[in-house]
Parts: structure tokens; sequence; C-alpha cells
């Protein structure tokens, strides 16, 4: 397959309707841009060729207006002579290489339109190719993403997760037992701050008990 032929190709592809179709669309992407870039680089290649041979032919071209010229001051100079045999033989020269000139000029043209072209594909390729690869990052983070969506739901769904919690409920029942049983070793135990506390409220009921007796005997008292 020709250069511009897989060009075509390349150009009036629809990538995305190429990926949509492959089974690994992250390889298929990979070597999309791999073909591009390597049709990018032929393309550049005879770009730089069609450059060179420009600039040949202009070198060319200025060296027939510099002989064209010459023969016509030769053939001036044959004629200001009175030598109209030379100044013909002279003009004869002269238009020999303003023909040339002509195909000349032909071949520049046909050149500039190739350049164009050249320049149009170059700048359509490389839009496709940042197209494929805006596609390619797009496909590995989708991939990513998809990837580490799929480890969690089998993470959840699997039964290392119910062997997980169920142990989780079982060292928490230990851990509570292991607490009631430091709390019962406290049971019937009173540190001092306790034993005081007890103290001042034994006074206080002492204090209501004997007030209790005094209103009692004052009603007795009352009633005798």
């Amino acid at each position: 397959m020709g250069i511009f032929s897989r060009f075509s190709d390349i150009i009036n592809s629809n990538i995305n309707a190429i990926l949509d179709k492959a089974e690994d669309p992250e390889k298929m992407v990979r070597l999309i841009i791999q073909e591009m870039e390597e049709t990018l680089v032929e393309v550049r290649t005879v770009s730089a060729k069609a450059i060179a041979d420009k600039k040949e032919l202009l070198r060319r071209r200025q060296w027939l207006s510099d002989e064209s010229l010459a023969w016509e001051h030769k053939a001036e100079l044959a004629i200001s002579k009175g030598r109209e045999d030379l100044a013909k033989g002279a003009l004869a020269e002269k238009l020999k290489f303003e023909n040339e000139t002509v195909a000349v000029d032909s071949e520049l043209d046909l050149i500039e339109a190739n350049l164009q072209t050249l320049e149009d594909e170059i700048s359509q390729l490389q839009t496709k190719v940042a197209e494929a690869k805006s596609r390619q990052k797009s496909l590995v983070s989708r991939q990513k993403t998809a990837s580490s969506q799929l480890k969690v739901r089998v993470a959840i769904g699997g039964s290392a997760v119910e062997q997980t919690l169920s142990k989780l409920d079982s060292y928490e029942r230990k851990l509570d037992e292991l607490e009631g049983r430091v709390e019962s070793y406290d049971m019937g135990k009173k540190s001092l701050a306790d034993e005081i506390e007890q103290l001042e409220k034994d006074e206080e009921i002492e204090a209501q008990l004997a007030k209790l007796k005094a209103k009692i005997s004052a009603n007795n008292a009352q009633v005798q």
C-alpha cells in the first residue's frame, strides 16, 4: 500500500467506530497511533524532498533569467555594431532560455500545489493523532477505574469480608466479656472516696432522723 493511499485511509477512518468494534480497544488505539505516526514521518519526508526540489528549481530559474538577460544584452550589442545576423542568433539563444524558464515555472507551480496539499494532510493527520491519543488516555483511565471497581465489588461480594466481619464480632464479644470480668472484680469494693461519700450520706440521714424524732416528740407533747 502506497503512502498516499494509506494516508487517505487514515484520514477518512472513524477512530471511534474502529475502537467500538475492537475486542481490545486499548491495543487497537496503540496500533492506530503507531500507524499514524509512521505515516506522518513518511509524509514529512516527502514534504522535505519537495521543498528541496523547489529550492533547486528556484536556483535554476534565477540562472535561466540571468542567462536570458545576458543574451538580450548581447543582441543589443550586435545591433549597435551593425551585426543583425549576430543579434538574431543572440535573440534565438535568449528565446531558448525563456522557454525553459516557462517549463521551470510550471514545475514550480506543481510543486507548490503538492506542498500545500502535503501541509493540509500533515495538519489533518496531526489532528487525528491528537484525537487517538486523547481516546487512548480515556481508555486507560476507564480501564483503571473499571478494574478498581471490579476489585471492590469482588471484595464486597466475597466471603473474605464476611469472615472478617464475623471475626470482628467475635473479638468484640470477647472484649465485652473481659471488661465484664474486670467490673465483677470491682463489685463490693469501695474506694476511699466512696467510703467518705457514704459517711457524708450517713451523717445527713442521721440529721434527718433526729429532726424527724424531734418533730414527732413535739407533736406528742401538744396532744397531751
